[in-house]
């Protein structure tokens, strides 16, 4: 059965090296501008300063899960929304929201127009930085500017220490900012790897974990759903999941165990394996013995992948939030045996949400949403450049950035900004379109007022090439090779969860519009640390007690 994904990555990488161009590999130095604000002392009765800061980072883990899913919640998520303090309308303030520039503002607080991570294109790819296991090109944070969270704990204290782990290397490496701590992620047949820049030989206890082989051992085995069907109201027999394979339940892993491996990845097994190995590392590196303040991230990537094949309102979502609320009990659950609980404060979020599957929306919103090819748009261009022999990708279109490469104009002898309206034109004229904006427009535009606009702002640095923006209508997805996607700065792709838990925290939901950057401020304010630059986010003094 065929269906309508077409593999665009080629192009779009040939789009994204435009704006990498912008962001080099050089060694990129932080503001010298520290925040003036200075910590009160701690007060008679108050939660002693935390050991261990826990992030819990969901990939693609859309806000509406915690109620949506509320009655078969009994496990992780089930503690944290009973007794924390949940912020219910919390974004990933910037457009474009995708797994990199959300990780990099989670403790940085930091937008991705100041961490210079803007798009998974331009993240963590390095081939400076070889992986130990030689599987990819290689991963480093060198693009990432400016300081994080650990970086401050460090100031104030040597001792302290970070672990990430997570199922991909930007979950792994972008909340650690440019430290060189440790960071392992999922890799060639389901093994932990890590890179060159962090070190040159796997710890010991990596390889014990890696030598379990946990998701080789998955080979032939079929993840079925957790509860009895009628527990599920989703339909598991939409055509569309899965591209058009392995559509309903149960699905089998192959008997290949380096498939399997692979296969993994889109199951809830991932994030079972992650946990497990943040366990392993947690004791193996003593995190969170004190007396200092030690730093655990953990990415679990699972909601992700499954989201891309399934989509976030199947039947396979459903169970895979079940399964991660068991989970992640039993996660909490094995910390609080090891270490005390009240010195630790644990923090959930994700990096984005998630847009319906067009072809499923479409039975319920009007106009019906699309998939919008960027060639399509691009119509009108391409064929002007093509007349004056011009090659036709000095301008394109990635995700929604319109790149131009103005010096390939002028020796076509093309105004650039003529053709760049003849574009806007076009484009504004076009099924799944709402909006086409100048940048420069966009920043000048009313940003509290205009959330569009102001996630746009958020977003790109002054000096990006990248002249207009395109906005797609809601519910319409930019063509890729994906089921369901994310990349636009509507509220069902940036609404997050986020909630604060532990002693220091004040338990209840608050409805306030908050924003990613603001975790990395509260938990300075917790650490009493001071950040050692400007920061975008502010305390969310409500989560204090």
């Amino acid at each position: 059965m065929t269906h309508p994904f077409t593999n665009t990555a080629a192009r779009r990488a040939a789009a994204v090296a435009a704006i990498a161009g912008l962001v080099p590999l050089a060694a990129l130095t932080p503001s010298s501008a520290a925040d003036p604000a200075l910590h009160p002392p701690r007060g008679p009765g108050a939660a002693p300063r935390p050991t261990l800061v826990v992030l819990v980072t969901i990939d693609q883990f859309r806000a509406d899960y915690l109620d949506r899913f509320a009655a078969g919640l009994e496990g992780g998520l089930a503690r944290l929304v009973r007794g924390g303090a949940r912020f219910t309308n919390a974004h990933q303030d910037h457009a474009i929201p995708e797994t990199a520039p959300g990780h990099a503002t989670l403790l940085s607080g930091r937008f991705p127009r100041s961490t210079r991570i803007i798009l998974n294109g331009v993240g963590v790819d390095d081939p400076e930085a070889p992986l130990l296991d030689g599987s990819a090109v290689g991963a480093s944070p060198r693009r990432f500017k400016g300081t994080a969270l650990f970086d401050w704990m460090r100031a104030r204290d040597s001792r302290s220490h970070a672990l990430s782990v997570s199922g991909k290397d930007r979950g792994a490496i972008l909340p650690l900012g440019r430290a060189k701590e440790e960071a392992y992620w999922y890799g060639f047949r389901g093994r932990f790897t890590t890179s060159r820049y962090y070190r040159d030989k796997l710890p010991e206890w990596v390889q014990q974990f890696n030598a379990r082989d946990l998701a080789r051992r998955r080979a032939g085995q079929s993840w079925a759903p957790l509860l009895d069907e009628q527990a599920y109201p989703e339909s598991d027999t939409e055509s569309i999941e899965g591209g058009g394979h392995d559509v309903r339940f149960p699905h089998v892993a192959p008997a290949d165990s380096d498939r399997a491996a692979a296969y993994a990845q889109r199951t809830p097994w991932s994030d079972e394996i992650v946990l497990a190995l943040a366990l392993e590392g947690l004791q193996a590196r003593k995190l969170g013995t004190g007396p200092q303040a030690d730093l655990l991230s953990v990415s679990l990537s699972a909601t992700d992948a499954i989201g891309h094949v399934y989509g976030p309102d199947s039947r396979e979502m459903h169970d895979q939030v079940l399964r991660l609320d068991r989970a992640l009990g039993v996660f909490l659950d094995s910390l609080y045996k090891l270490r005390d609980s009240t010195r630790i404060a644990v923090v959930l979020a994700a990096d984005h949400g998630a847009a319906p599957i067009p072809e499923i929306s479409m039975r319920q919103v009007r106009p019906e949403p699309m998939r919008v090819e960027t060639e399509m748009l691009l119509a009108t261009v391409r064929q002007g450049l093509r007349a004056a022999r011009v090659d036709t990708t000095a301008i394109d279109l990635a995700l929604g950035l319109v790149i131009v490469d103005r010096e390939a104009l002028a020796r076509g002898h093309i105004d650039a900004d003529s053709m760049l309206e003849a574009f806007a034109k076009h484009a504004r004229a076009s099924r799944g379109v709402q909006r086409v904006d100048r940048l420069r427009d966009l920043r000048a535009a009313n940003l509290e007022r205009d959330p569009v606009a102001r996630r746009w702002a958020h977003l790109l640095p002054e000096d990006v090439p990248v002249d207009w923006v395109v906005t797609l209508a809601p519910y319409n997805i930019w063509w890729s090779d994906n089921v369901a996607s994310h990349h636009t700065p509507h509220d069902y792709d940036t609404h997050i969860p986020l909630i604060f838990y532990g002693p220091s925290f004040a338990p209840g939901a608050y409805a306030d519009f908050v924003r990613s950057v603001d975790i990395a401020p509260t938990l300075a304010q917790v650490l009493e640390l001071r950040p050692a630059e400007k920061l975008d986010g502010v305390v969310l003094k409500k989560a204090l007690r």
